[in-house]
């Protein structure tokens, strides 16, 4: 009896370590295949805010909404081509309840660049201006790589429709957005970069102010002024009027390539479709005019 109740211990055992080995065998497979499995991305969102009010929506959720359409783009900015976006009228989606405190939209993108857009820009879509869109991209059907890049416009793109109405400027279609938020102006939020009220209303560093708000500020600060953070401080530590001369400074703006170069050169030219004459020439005023405000 003892003998056969040691055997009969020893097969138990046997079939455990049988049944622990598969168990464990089992468990290893499992997470290999989790490992297998890539990753799916979470889904974009974008967030809105307006004061102490903010709301984030999801491509799919405004992929669904009943105010998509399919817009068509003839010359896209961002993609240099006619294009069609799955989009939604911005004015319709922000209902702009802005008051005094909250006239400028800032535009927020994941790689640093941030524009500034006036609500009254924006407003001009109801009474005959451009028409903003929010462009959204579908994950199952996604856009294209932007040109020399490895990455779309994506998920989210702020596009207009008639921009010539409004000259609406290449620096004011944000796309990679990720926020979109109700601000003071730049001059209201960044007293440093505001020209004093004794410049009267078109004294050219005024002109030039809103020339670089609209141009330059989504790329660069202004004595630390500005939310962008792409480019250098175009005031600090010095401005570049005091060591470029202005013929040399023109051409920078109009072709930086041609003036200097360096890996990862991101500043594209300003033509004269985008920036007058004129109005490089009071862009020039403004920035030796804040260069001399030390």
């Amino acid at each position: 009896m003892r003998r056969f109740a040691k055997k009969r211990d020893v097969t138990s055992r046997g079939a455990l370590g049988d049944q622990m080995r598969s168990m464990l065998f089992a468990t290893i497979a499992a997470w290999s295949s989790l490992w297998l499995v890539p990753a799916q991305a979470a889904e974009a969102t974008l967030k809105l805010s307006f004061g102490q009010t903010a709301r984030s929506f999801k491509q799919s959720d405004l992929l669904s909404s009943p105010d998509a359409a399919d817009l068509k783009v003839a010359k896209d900015v961002a993609y240099g081509s006619s294009m069609i976006f799955r989009a939604v009228p911005l004015l319709k989606l922000l209902g702009l309840g802005m008051t005094a405190d909250f006239d400028t939209l800032e535009a927020s993108a994941t790689d640093g660049f941030v524009s500034q857009l006036p609500v009254a820009l924006i407003e001009a879509g109801r009474s005959g201006g451009s028409i903003p869109w929010l462009a959204i991209e579908d994950p199952q059907r996604p856009w294209p790589n932007l040109p020399g890049k490895s990455r779309s416009a994506g998920p989210f793109y702020l596009v207009w429709e008639s921009p010539e109405r409004s000259a609406v400027g290449p620096e004011q279609w944000p796309y990679a957005l990720s926020a979109l938020t109700a601000v003071q102006s730049p001059a209201r939020r960044w007293p440093q970069m505001a020209v004093a009220e004794t410049l009267g209303g078109t004294a050219p560093e005024r002109n030039g102010m809103n020339v670089f708000v609209k141009n330059c500020l989504p790329c660069h600060k202004l004595k630390g002024g500005g939310e962008g953070t792409i480019g250098p401080d175009l005031a600090e530590p010095m401005s570049p009027t005091d060591y470029f001369t202005p013929q040399a400074l023109r051409v920078l703006i109009r072709n930086p390539s041609a003036v200097r170069s360096w890996p990862d050169q991101k500043m594209g030219g300003f033509d004269q479709s985008i920036l007058s004459n004129a109005e490089l020439d009071d862009l020039i005023a403004y920035l030796a005019y804040v260069g001399r405000k030390r």
